[in-house]
């Protein structure tokens, strides 16, 4: 992988559009600010002019939820496959061993493989290293330096978002003193707690002390406790500029049609935006149940047909609570056409402008007025790049390209059949 600087772009030439329709997309500084049709467009700056026949031009995706100090640990915390307490056995003890360089030299990988598919802004959860709640606050706060530190090294290709994830077992004083370094978010899962509508209430007491927004992991079970619609009730009169999100929520797509229904109007009342995360979850949820395995995924369509926000992200990737996945918002928006019954066009919407509208970032896309946030992906067509997820992508963040990739691929002849010229696959 080799590294330039990112080279602002003034004119997009013979794109297709998510719509079908072919186009040219004028860019100006870091907005989009003309679509027109393709062969009519004019550069309107210095910036360079990209031909891009043969590939469909959409909203770049945003990452609503990954964890970039888990991020690639699998191999080197070797740990059991199993549900998700197995993984936090295996996960806190491996997490002992970490230094905050090696925390930072993963991350810095991930961000990086994620930005090459495409991926502009990454909201990331890093754990409040307390351990069983004794640990030093040096100590519990190696995960929050280290991604502090790629987020200012890397800030001028993606934009990231950091989230302190505070288990039950951490004590205040460590979640604030992550919180003093710069974490943006407040975050935790209290739905672990012995008490979990008293461990909400400790992390909204703390946010609503320090402004912040709020991000939980929240019902990431399928018939364990419900916290999702006290937490609506809780943020209902909160400011709304700030924003308030629930991530997992699998336990809502358990729930009696009734009672979801119940929960779901909660949630559309307090604008509280949800963030499925079909990856990890199709593979956390499930292992006690080897005969009609449950989907681990939150009632999705319930919550999109009660105009609810909803992103969708990768979540964890090669780690202990999911072996597999590239971090890739094609691979998400895959996922959820086949296990979510959503349409391509509705899955890629999830990974782009749901997860912008989740996180609060300003519209991006082909469109005037939008930010130039970009992926090209060679394709025919929108369901084309969400089915093959081809490696050729040019990625524009701001108005300026930050990442292109091609795959050339030489295929063998036919036998007495002359060998064919190497092709991109796509």
């Amino acid at each position: 992988m080799s590294a330039q600087p990112p080279r602002p772009v003034s004119l997009l030439r013979g794109v297709t559009l998510a719509d079908g329709h072919a186009a040219d997309v004028v860019v100006e500084g870091e907005v989009v600010t003309q679509v027109l049709p393709a062969g009519s467009g004019v550069a309107a700056g210095a910036g360079d002019v990209l031909d891009l026949d043969g590939y469909v031009l959409l909203a770049a995706p945003a990452e609503p939820h990954a964890h970039l100090d888990k991020a690639r640990s699998f191999e080197l915390a070797a740990p059991p496959l199993g549900d998700l307490g197995s993984a936090i056995e295996a996960w806190r003890a491996y997490a002992e061993t970490m230094t905050v360089e090696s925390i930072a030299a993963r991350a810095r990988a991930q961000v990086l493989q994620m930005l090459a598919s495409g991926t502009t802004a990454i909201r990331s959860h890093v754990d409040v290293l307390s351990g069983d709640g004794t640990a030093t606050v040096e100590q519990a706060t190696r995960g929050a330096r280290a991604l502090v530190a790629v987020r200012e090294e890397l800030g001028s290709l993606v934009d990231l978002e950091l989230v302190a994830l505070a288990g039950p077992h951490c004590p205040d004083e460590h979640v604030e003193a992550v919180l003093d370094l710069g974490i943006d978010v407040v975050g935790g899962a209290p739905h672990l707690a012995d008490d979990p509508l008293a461990d909400l209430d400790r992390l909204l007491a703390i946010a609503g002390r320090r402004g912040l927004p709020v991000d939980l992991h929240t019902d990431e079970s399928l018939d364990g406790p419900v916290t999702l619609d006290a937490y609506a009730l809780a943020v209902r009169d909160w400011p709304r500029d700030r924003q308030y999100s629930a991530g997992h929520c699998v336990r809502l797509g358990t729930l009696a049609p009734d009672e979801r229904d119940r929960v779901v109007a909660e949630v559309a009342a307090s604008d509280l935006g949800v963030i499925t995360l079909p990856i990890t979850n199709l593979y956390l949820q499930g292992w006690d149940a080897p005969v009609g395995t449950p989907r681990g995924l939150t009632a999705i369509r319930a919550l999109l047909d009660a105009g609810v926000r909803v992103a969708a992200g990768a979540d964890n990737v090669r780690d202990p609570f999911n072996p597999v996945g590239r971090g890739d918002a094609l691979e998400t928006a895959s996922l959820l056409v086949t296990a979510g019954h959503l349409s391509p066009a509705e899955a890629y919407g999830l990974v782009s402008d749901g997860a912008r509208s989740v996180l609060g970032l300003p519209p991006a896309g082909p469109r005037p007025g939008a930010r130039a946030d970009l992926l090209a992906v060679r394709g025919e067509s929108l369901a084309d790049a969400v089915a093959t997820a081809s490696a050729d992508r040019v990625v524009v963040h701001r108005g300026s390209v930050v990442a292109r990739s091609t795959l050339t691929t030489t295929l063998a002849a036919p036998a007495g059949v002359p060998a064919p010229d190497p092709v991109p696959v796509g």
